[in-house]
């Protein structure tokens, strides 16, 4: 498997995420199926859309609300978190011998900017966490539900 992406954000899931990953994968570190590139994410969310649901927002709502947002107070706090989060999983990366790990931040409807991201990308699976509180899935749907209905390549959904 040459490239994986690997969706976090600042919660204890991700951090048991990145523990699945490394011990799947620790044992081929010296037999080389360690991915060569990991596409570590964060998403900033925007919320008012949902894959699964009604669009609350239009695709141009987003945008103009993507760039409403640059520059100001709020936009720096919110990058200030994702540098911190994206850090500290790419140091635990590369002190487990994972090479090659590409932080990037996104902002937007996780789902959808992780599948988006997947396909730019173009990874050949996705590796994230599932919360599981069932009860807000039946209303909202999870993230990682969303992923793996609409995603056309392999997902990883670790709990």
């Amino acid at each position: 498997m040459k490239k994986i992406l690997l969706a976090v954000d600042d919660t204890k899931g991700s951090l048991q995420v990145v523990e699945i990953l490394v011990s799947l994968m620790g044992d081929c570190v010296n037999g080389g199926c360690i991915p060569e590139n990991i596409i570590l994410l964060y998403v900033e969310p925007i919320e008012g859309r949902s894959v699964m649901g009604e669009m609350l927002l239009s695709n141009s709502e987003v945008e103009i609300l993507k760039e409403s947002l640059k520059g100001t107070l709020y936009q720096n706090k919110l990058d200030q978190r994702a540098e911190k989060v994206l850090g500290y999983f790419k140091d635990i990366l590369l002190k487990r011998g994972f090479l090659g790990v590409i932080p990037k931040k996104r902002l937007g409807h996780p789902a959808e900017e992780i599948l988006k991201t997947a396909k730019e990308e173009e990874v050949e699976m996705i590796v994230m966490g599932s919360r599981g509180k069932r009860l807000h899935n039946l209303w909202m749907g999870s993230i990682s539900r969303e992923v793996a209905n609409n995603a056309d390549i392999a997902v990883l959904i670790a709990k």
